[in-house]
């Protein structure tokens, strides 16, 4: 009797040091993910403006290449996993979703959203979908908000005020395409953070998003085109693409994905703050973007929020 409660508590033991160790390696995931989709926001504004590079081009280009480094991927580390997804008519079904929601909408929202203001204010805009996750588990739960949410509520509403106005109650320094499409990456931020979880669970990371990515980009080629709009690249412009697909997109998404499937989507969206932090920081020092001191305050409202929430 005595061994076998020395067993079991060494069991419980290794579990638990399991636990924390798939927890920690969550969180790093989760940041570096983050940091990447923010860096990769900076890199999209840069081609965009040096190159003429338009939002839906630069979108299909990366899903249609991204996907490939997905699959291979899967192929390597879970063999078969993608031929069995394709085999299950749910499965292609969920996955589909996942493409339309999650990867077209997320990519195509983003990059608009940058396009009209800049990586910083749309990344920044995309941490509200902490506050829709909010509203959404309060309905689902029927229950009423607790303090610290409505106060996340009301520091979100005051930031993204300051971000839109500058402070100036007479002028909206955020274009209002830029606020739209700023809302939209907060909607297909939620998405993300819960819809493909379940697949992902079964199928492996590489594939749901090699899948996924394959079926988005063969929606927005058919869609629009991108072989009608190629836009004039140097080797620098070649260069940052590439980056912009391998590290911004295949690296981000792999990351990010892993990262709150280990720590949970509650978890998973506090930690995306590295994402706003991150975008700021380079539109200041790649791009010598410059934000009024109203516009920094409603920054940090929105991540202050971000915490109070998750």
């Amino acid at each position: 009797m005595a061994g076998n409660v020395a067993f079991e508590g060494k069991e419980a033991g290794e579990r638990s040091v399991r636990h924390h160790s798939h927890l920690w390696r969550g969180i790093a995931f989760t940041l570096l993910g983050g940091t990447l989709w923010g860096i990769n926001g900076t890199l999209s504004k840069v081609l965009m403006d040096a190159y003429a590079i338009e939002p839906l081009w630069l979108a299909s280009v990366r899903e249609l290449t991204a996907c490939w480094l997905f699959l291979a991927a899967a192929h390597v580390r879970t063999p078969g996993s993608v031929a069995g997804a394709l085999r299950d008519p749910r499965s292609v079904l969920s996955i589909l979703g996942t493409a339309i929601l999650c990867i077209l909408f997320s990519q195509v929202a983003y990059l608009k959203a940058i396009q009209w203001t800049n990586s910083a204010t749309a990344t920044i805009l995309q941490s509200l979908s902490v506050v829709i996750v909010m509203v959404f588990v309060c309905l689902h739960s029927r229950r009423r908000p607790r303090r610290r949410e409505v106060a996340g509520i009301v520091l979100a509403l005051v930031g993204t005020y300051l971000v839109a106005t500058a402070g100036d109650f007479g002028a909206l320094r955020l274009p209002p395409q830029g606020l739209f499409w700023g809302m939209c990456c907060a909607v297909a931020a939620t998405f993300l953070s819960i819809q493909p979880l379940r697949m992902i669970g079964r199928w492996g990371n590489f594939a749901v998003n090699g899948l996924a990515f394959l079926f988005s980009g063969i929606v927005l080629a058919i869609v629009y085109q991108p072989w009608a709009h190629m836009p004039a690249l140097d080797a620098t412009g070649v260069v940052l693409l590439a980056l912009s697909v391998v590290l911004g997109t295949f690296g981000a998404y792999a990351l990010y994905l892993q990262g709150v499937k280990e720590v949970g989507s509650v978890r998973g969206s506090m930690l995306a703050t590295s994402e706003p932090v991150m975008a700021t920081v380079t539109s200041v020092v790649w791009l010598g973007a410059t934000f009024a001191p109203a516009e920094l305050a409603g920054f940090a409202m929105i991540i202050l929020m971000v915490f109070l929430t998750a």
